[in-house]
């Protein structure tokens, strides 16, 4: 999904001259003439990424809209750019909230490395928030990913339920969420902040589930060292999650539908029970209705589990949610991995966006993080996912070497040196443009001929006033060969 950024300048030629160079790169591009406008469009909803603000501009100026922006909880990274650049100003508008700050007119490279760097430490934000959230129990259905029909059930589903203590079973297939969901109902819920203890029921040996549920004292049976509390005593006061809940064996059952009708539990080897305050939210990806036919699961403790059912959709049955599924992962892997990924092709989104996933969520997650790992162009291609596009990652390309002789040259002994051409595609398979072709040109040119200026516009077939032009135009003065060219290339390009 491609980053959109929000030009705020009310110059149109610049506005026109940024929204080249960023959609040369892949990004979106929205443009707003003016503070007032710009916080019309933030306030419209319309996804925005960035925001790229103009200081000086007629009506509200830049340094207030940023402002303004911060007080109406707009939180997006802000760069902003002016014609006059003081110390001053820059102090102020990082005091405002900006991130960044640069002087008109910024080279594409300076521009687009900023645009980066902001979406890192935005991702590197969300990250820090998602896991403060995570430890202290207080996810809510705001941070659920996805916007689809299916998903919107859910969160309405869960919101209501989650205003009162009514006990919830959770179902879907495998991968789906469903923990999500749970630590959702938590956080949205008066529990909010207090313990949300998460237990595996068909990870747990069979003889130590009454143990690790309900707690021990010490010396209750053999290796029972030290007093045991158990899940609902850790659980007292906030959320006890029970997935796979159909796993639990018969005899645990028993004690479990006890522990839910009448608020309290017997650790093994305890002379009186114990009362404890815990909201019950299982889960299970089997028909517990067949299982309670089958006589594998008590009917009474069915009943008492499902009182309030949701259930969680396939990730192919809400197909719309794929792309802002990816675009979190890669958020949160580029933090985790210290990868600077944008997103993902077009292409590659229609591509995943095509698979059933059998492995739902969690599977698109773990294939993201592979992704991530491998990716070396800024966007996620389809080769990225070899598994579910079917396509290959392409042979790596020779990188031009500074000592390297001339193409086709055969030195004694060795074999002809395979040539090494100037890209023409760019990372999205798009024509790069004959600016940058032409750059890697010279500068291969240079790098073949060890620096040697008059050879290398022999071999390109032009003046060495206009070489030496275009290196500086380029950049490039750091590869001439010594200090008689490069005062050479001065006196020329003078």
């Amino acid at each position: 999904m491609a980053k959109t950024v929000l030009v705020v300048d009310d110059d149109p030629t610049q506005r026109r001259l940024i929204q080249a160079v960023l959609e040369r790169d892949g990004f979106s591009v929205a443009h707003a003439q003016s503070g007032d406008e710009a916080i019309q469009h933030l306030n419209s909803g319309a996804a925005v990424d960035v925001v790229l603000l103009d200081l000086v501009m007629p009506g509200i100026s830049g340094q207030d809209t940023l402002v303004e922006m911060r007080a109406r909880a707009f939180n997006q990274p802000v760069i902003v750019l002016t014609a006059t650049g003081g110390i001053d100003t820059v102090v102020q508008a990082m005091q405002s909230g900006a991130c960044d700050f640069f002087v008109k007119p910024a080279s594409p490279e300076r521009i687009t490395v900023s645009i980066r760097n902001a979406l890192s430490m935005g991702s590197l934000k969300s990250e820090v928030d998602r896991l403060k959230k995570h430890a202290t129990g207080r996810t809510t259905f705001d941070d659920l990913i996805g916007g689809s029909p299916a998903m919107l059930m859910v969160k309405r589903m869960g919101e209501r339920a989650a205003k009162s203590s009514i006990p919830i079973l959770i179902t879907g297939e495998s991968g789906v969420g469903k923990e999500v969901i749970a630590r959702a109902v938590h956080g949205s819920s008066e529990r909010a902040g207090k313990p949300f203890v998460a237990v595996n029921c068909g990870a747990i040996p069979e003889n130590l589930v009454e143990s690790i549920l309900f707690g021990h004292e010490k010396g209750s049976f053999t290796g029972a060292s030290d007093k045991h509390l158990g899940k609902f005593q850790e659980a007292n006061g906030g959320t006890l999650f029970l997935d796979e809940v159909g796993e639990l064996p018969l005899d645990v059952q028993v004690k479990l539908l006890r522990a839910l009708q009448e608020s309290e539990i017997d650790p093994i080897g305890a002379k009186r029970s114990i009362k404890v305050d815990v909201r019950i939210v299982s889960a299970t990806n089997r028909d517990l209705s067949q299982a309670v036919a089958e006589g594998r699961f008590r009917e009474d403790l069915f009943y008492r589990l499902n009182v309030f059912p949701i259930e969680a959709p396939a990730l192919r049955e809400r197909k719309e949610d794929v792309a802002a599924l990816v675009d979190c992962f890669v958020r949160r892997f580029n933090v985790e991995e210290g990868k600077s990924v944008v997103g993902a092709t077009p292409e590659t989104l229609a591509c995943l966006t095509a698979f059933d996933w059998p492995g739902n969520v969690r599977q698109l997650e773990n294939a993201v993080y592979r992704a991530i790992v491998l990716a070396d162009a800024p966007y996620l291609q389809p080769h990225d996912f070899p598994a579910i596009s079917g396509i290959a990652a392409p042979p790596p390309e020779y990188v031009a070497s500074s000592s390297a002789p001339a193409p086709g040259v055969v030195t004694s002994g060795e074999a002809p040196v395979p040539e090494q051409p100037v890209r023409i595609l760019d990372a999205r398979g798009h024509l790069r443009t004959l600016e940058e072709i032409e750059r890697d040109l010279i500068q291969l040119a240079i790098e073949v001929y060890a620096g040697h200026m008059s050879e290398v516009a022999r071999r390109l077939g032009i003046g060495r006033s206009t070489l030496y032009r275009k290196v500086r135009e380029q950049g490039l003065e750091g590869l001439v060969k010594g200090p008689g060219e490069a005062a050479e290339a001065e006196e020329v390009a003078a």
